[in-house]
């Protein structure tokens, strides 16, 4: 049986966004210079790698918005995951 094509576009890009995640956050735990917080490095650089891949800003920052709202619902009213 052949895989649906949507189905390995869905995996792949679940995939490298968990990997990206996961790199962060290990760099965040071996950051040698803690002063300079990974998260606000990485998003800035992602914000101009989006805009570097054409990415318009407003694009970017509706996704950004987006993701913020549904990140309520998904913790649950929590800040950080326990």
């Amino acid at each position: 049986m052949m895989e649906d094509a949507g189905d390995v576009w869905q995996r792949r890009l679940n995939r490298v966004v968990y990997e990206f995640g996961r790199e962060l956050a290990e760099l965040h735990a071996s950051n040698p210079w803690p002063e300079s917080g990974v998260l606000d490095v990485a998003m800035a650089q992602l914000a101009t790698e989006f805009w570097d891949r054409c990415f318009s800003q407003t694009e970017i920052r509706a996704a950004y918005g987006k993701a913020m709202a549904e990140l309520k619902h998904y913790g649950a009213g929590s800040d950080r995951r326990p």
